[in-house]
């Protein structure tokens, strides 16, 4: 059976010879909208700025001119192995470290439109955070994995979503490697290869765990092929 596995990308596995999934072969014209030359230069100046002064504050470090405080890793970290080296080593101590209170920010409320920040301050230059019980409302969501709007508190939609739950569990959201296969798995695969037109399909939750779980099973580690 020729099988097409479906993710964010489609991996195409030949059978004697031949491709599946002819639907592919036709050509694709994506276009992108094209950013104005200033963001462009603007991005890389402020990219250069923010190595040039990175460079500056390790020489002023090396003289003994400026105190390493956020750049100075915590003593419990000093017995084990770096988890960055060179230049990795150079953005996360200058940089990153810097507007690290930036990214991972926990919230407390329904991640849609809008939603409810924990705030968290730092005593030791973003090493660690101590949350200060104060919650800030109505953020605008600017990234979440909420893609469809599931995660709203729409009274129906709830409904839904519990007699569904309690139905299958909450482990449909992990791999079937580890849950097991179910129908909603095989309704889906067999929506998937009507819709391309295709003799069957295999889906995965996310684009990771096809990577980290599955690609693994079927291609060698050292050859690149597909495994008979």
């Amino acid at each position: 059976m020729k099988l097409l596995l479906y993710d964010f990308l489609c991996f195409h596995f030949q059978e004697n010879g031949v491709a599946n999934g002819g639907v592919y072969k036709r050509p694709f014209n994506e276009s992108f909208e094209q950013a104005p030359m200033y963001v462009a230069v603007l991005t890389f100046v402020g990219f250069g700025v923010g190595t040039l002064f990175g460079y500056l504050r390790d020489f002023l470090r090396a003289c003994g001119l400026q105190k390493c405080v956020g750049a100075t890793e915590r003593e419990e970290q000093k017995d084990f192995v770096p988890l960055y080296q060179d230049f990795e080593n150079f953005y996360t101590r200058n940089l990153y470290m810097r507007i690290r209170d930036n990214w991972n920010r926990p919230i407390c409320s329904v991640p849609g439109p809008k939603f409810d920040l924990m705030e968290r301050v730092s005593d030791d230059y973003n090493w660690t955070f101590r949350f200060t019980g104060r919650t800030v409302k109505d953020i605008i969501n600017m990234g979440s994995y909420n893609y469809l709007g599931f995660a709203e508190t729409e009274p129906n939609a709830l409904k839904t979503v519990k007699a569904e739950l309690c139905k299958y569990g909450t482990g449909t959201c992990s791999t079937r490697q580890e849950m097991g296969n179910l129908d909603k798995h095989v309704e889906l695969e067999k929506m998937v290869a009507r819709f391309l037109g295709v003799e069957a399909s295999l889906t995965f939750g996310m684009g990771f765990a096809t990577n980290s779980m599955n690609i693994p099973a079927l291609v060698g580690k050292v050859s690149g092929h597909i495994k008979e």
